[in-house]
């Protein structure tokens, strides 16, 4: 089986959310609640981030953390 490639800031929020839907709470849990918003689409995690006031870091962290919890599954 082919490991997942980790989740960088410089991807999509919409198409991370898509593809991966264990990391909806962890984008909640940071303070960015558009992940369903039209700016998601195409505006990235490091944007979004930025935006809001968010460590993108300790974002971008945590939300490989929830994916890697996933595969592990």
């Amino acid at each position: 089986m082919a490991e997942e490639k980790a989740i960088t800031a410089d991807m999509a929020i919409g198409k991370v959310v898509n593809d991966y839907p264990s990391t909806i709470n962890v984008f909640f849990k940071h303070g960015l609640g558009c992940v369903g918003c039209a700016v998601a689409r195409f505006e990235n995690i490091q944007q979004g981030a930025m935006a809001h006031g968010i460590d993108v870091d300790a974002l971008i962290t945590d939300l490989n953390q929830a994916l890697s919890q996933t595969q592990a599954v």
